[in-house]
């Protein structure tokens, strides 16, 4: 990647990444606040706002820390990826299924799992599943709940078949996603299942398989988006937050 469209995915994920954190944290602010004015009875409540918000924002931040900032060879503390994705996606409408076979990828590969987590999560404006695999290529998720499906831009940007320089906050999510899959020297597959169930899998991406790649671009792209009466508003963010998905609250 050129170094402009570099700094435009730096500062995409940056954005979607504080999103992320606006709801826990203004909810632990709110709590403080209500916690200085000494009010009696609703100190109980402060206080049940404030740990639940500030262990919400703390999963989080945990879950991105290895998402986005791990790096082969670098090293990794702190709990496992299913763990951090556990604490990610408690108490909202998504569901997070991490199987053992997924469990027992590299660490590399398991960033890249992570990362199609959120681009699941995404696709799902009103809530529902996931359930993430190990297959031979590498792994595999199952995305199903209502209206659940890929918006075309995103699709498109986990081929990274769009141009770089024109992304924007809702696909930028995909477009890392993408990167991540070509650096392990795969590509990502989008698999159709039913009306309302996809697969994202990785695929091979060698030279041999450069023809099945571009059919892994059309397959992503073939995805059926959410019904147009299901879409949430192009603000939302990438996962669960009250702050951040509008379908999708914790």
């Amino acid at each position: 990647m050129t170094g402009t469209v570099e700094m435009r995915v730096l500062e995409l994920l940056t954005a979607r990444l504080c999103h992320e954190l606006i709801g826990p944290i203004a909810a632990v602010n709110n709590g403080v606040e209500i916690l200085a004015e000494g009010d009696a009875d609703f100190t109980a409540d402060a206080t049940r706002l404030v740990t639940d918000s500030a262990r919400r924002a703390g999963a989080r931040l945990q879950f991105y820390r290895f998402a986005y900032g791990f790096a082969p060879g670098g090293g990794f503390s702190g709990p496992p990826p299913h763990e951090l994705a556990s604490g990610c996606f408690a108490a909202t409408r998504v569901a997070c299924a991490y199987h053992d076979s997924a469990r027992g990828l590299p660490l590399e590969w398991q960033k890249l799992a992570c990362n199609l987590l959120l681009v699941g999560a995404e696709a799902l404006p009103r809530g529902g599943s996931l359930s993430l695999h190990a297959a031979p290529a590498g792994p595999e998720l199952t995305v199903s709940g209502g209206a659940a499906g890929l918006m075309p831009e995103v699709a498109a940007a986990i081929a990274l078949s769009g141009p770089a320089a024109e992304l924007t906050a809702r696909p930028v999510q995909g477009y890392f996603t993408g990167l991540l899959a070509r650096a392990l020297g795969c590509r990502l597959v989008g698999i159709p299942v039913g009306p309302e169930c996809f697969r994202l899998a990785a695929a091979p991406g060698d030279q041999a398989g450069d023809q099945a790649g571009d059919q892994a671009g059309d397959q992503a792209a073939s995805v059926p988006p959410p019904r147009a009466s299901s879409l949430a508003p192009p603000d939302r963010g990438i996962m669960t937050s009250g702050g951040s998905t509008g379908a999708r609250k914790t």
